[in-house]
């Protein structure tokens, strides 16, 4: 058996004064925060189809990348090696998750049941791998958009025929996952939405998504599956818009179909920005409503309007993303997924290790930052007094006893003059940059 990264030495903590490019600054899996080890707060996983499918070609250009595993052409062949050089990356890395849709780990093949073969060997070999070298899986998902069957969309295709063939290949997926015990299943919409309201009747697509989506759900509990279900929200790209658009309009989506309680959401970074929000709005907004589940960390890039998936180094936004998932207990079926991809001009194996030495090293300096604020309580100290007068006699009656008549009549007997305060934004800006 060959191995493809024997000249890399395992990936170690040697701390931030290190001079080792190869080694990890910050990330220091055994070391307790807040309670626990900094690897169960953060759950770093590896995914498969950036990391280990992609060749490096975009729309102008073609592949960059020169994988010994890309070049098999027996399918099942390159299959394999691709599976191979993926747990060994990843013990390399000593972490302790991996991610992968089902077209990245194994072939499609001619029809349904060469597919359905197809997955269940591979699915073999990764339970093999998972327990030899103590890798778990942080989730599985079907991809529902690269084929040309799905150009249409998948379960909001108007064809009911590729509604079914999505519904045949989400449930492989879906029983690979479980029979692995992935701890969630992901929903990523893809192309579900539209390119143009001329041949769209948006009404009859939502109605067989929601459809789609209970089906699930009804199929999850009969197979008895504990993972969560997670849906990830994209505004656009490749289609023109997407009924996923952002936390607010899943939220909204699943309660009109009533499956708030069924699904959370895994929330990527570069989509949120993509939607015209910030990572930590995303983040906080599904923590406010109860559907926080796992997050897809990487980025964008400000200058380019399409999801370029680069690797998470803001260390702002990452900072304050975690502290309110620290606030809200933490992760606990989700984690952090590196859906991130090499620059095309990575090209070297190395480039691989760089980048997720990198990523995680940044996302550690994050925890620790959140964690600062938690122990020093200074920022729900202001938030606390700032909604301080809700905790009043009178601010409770606002809010449980007095109607809307009773409440006007009480501002003019107490001829109220609202003191104003300031929401000290900027102290605030200082007190997480300097933590």
């Amino acid at each position: 058996m060959s191995h493809f990264f024997d000249f890399i030495e395992p990936i170690r903590y040697e701390g931030p004064q290190t001079k080792n490019p190869l080694a990890y600054r910050y990330y220091d899996a055994k070391r307790e925060i807040l309670g626990k080890p900094m690897e169960e707060h953060l759950r770093l996983a590896i995914c498969m189809w950036h990391t280990f499918c992609w060749s490096g070609q975009d729309i102008f250009g073609e592949a960059t990348f020169d994988r010994p595993w890309l070049a098999l052409l027996d399918p099942m062949k390159r299959a394999e090696a691709q599976l191979q050089a993926a747990f060994e990356f990843i013990e390399k890395l000593g972490l302790k998750y991996y991610t992968f849709h089902d077209r990245d780990v194994a072939p499609e093949g001619n029809n349904l049941q060469e597919f359905k073969t197809n997955l269940q060997i591979i699915a073999e070999k990764m339970a093999r791998e998972m327990e030899n070298k103590k890798i778990h899986l942080l989730w599985g998902t079907a991809n529902l958009t690269n084929h040309r069957r799905y150009m249409a969309g998948a379960a909001t295709n108007p064809d009911p025929e590729i509604f079914a063939y999505t519904v045949a290949q989400v449930k492989q997926t879906f029983d690979v996952t479980h029979q692995l015990k992935g701890e969630n299943y992901v929903l990523w919409g893809g192309r579900e939405g539209y390119d143009s309201l001329l041949n769209t009747d948006m009404k009859r697509e939502q109605q067989q998504l929601g459809r789609f989506l209970s089906l699930l759900v009804d199929y999850k509990h009969k197979v008895g599956f504990k993972g969560t279900l997670l849906i990830e929200p994209k505004p656009c790209e490749p289609s023109k818009h997407q009924y996923d658009f952002d936390t607010a309009t899943v939220y909204a989506f699943l309660q009109k179909f009533n499956l708030e309680k069924e699904f959370k959401v895994n929330i990527e970074t570069n989509h949120a920005t993509l939607a015209g929000h910030s990572f930590p709005h995303e983040v906080a907004y599904a923590i406010a409503n109860g559907i926080f589940g796992s997050i897809d960390a990487n980025q964008g890039d400000p200058q380019l309007g399409w999801d370029t998936d680069q690797f998470p180094m803001d260390v702002s936004d990452m900072t304050l993303a975690l502290y309110f998932i620290l606030q809200n207990g933490g992760f606990t079926t989700g984690g952090l997924n590196f859906d991130t991809k090499l620059r095309r001009q990575s090209i070297e194996l190395e480039d691989m290790f760089h980048s997720h030495i990198g990523g995680a090293d940044n996302l550690a300096r994050a925890l620790l930052m959140a964690a600062q604020l938690i122990e020093n309580g200074q920022l729900q100290e202001f938030i606390n007094q700032r909604y301080a007068g809700w905790d009043t006699e009178f601010g409770k009656e606002l809010l449980t006893t007095l109607d809307f008549e009773k409440i006007s009549d009480l501002a003019f007997a107490k001829n109220l003059k609202p003191k104003l305060a300031s929401g000290r934004q900027e102290m605030l800006e200082n007190l997480v940059a300097f933590i």
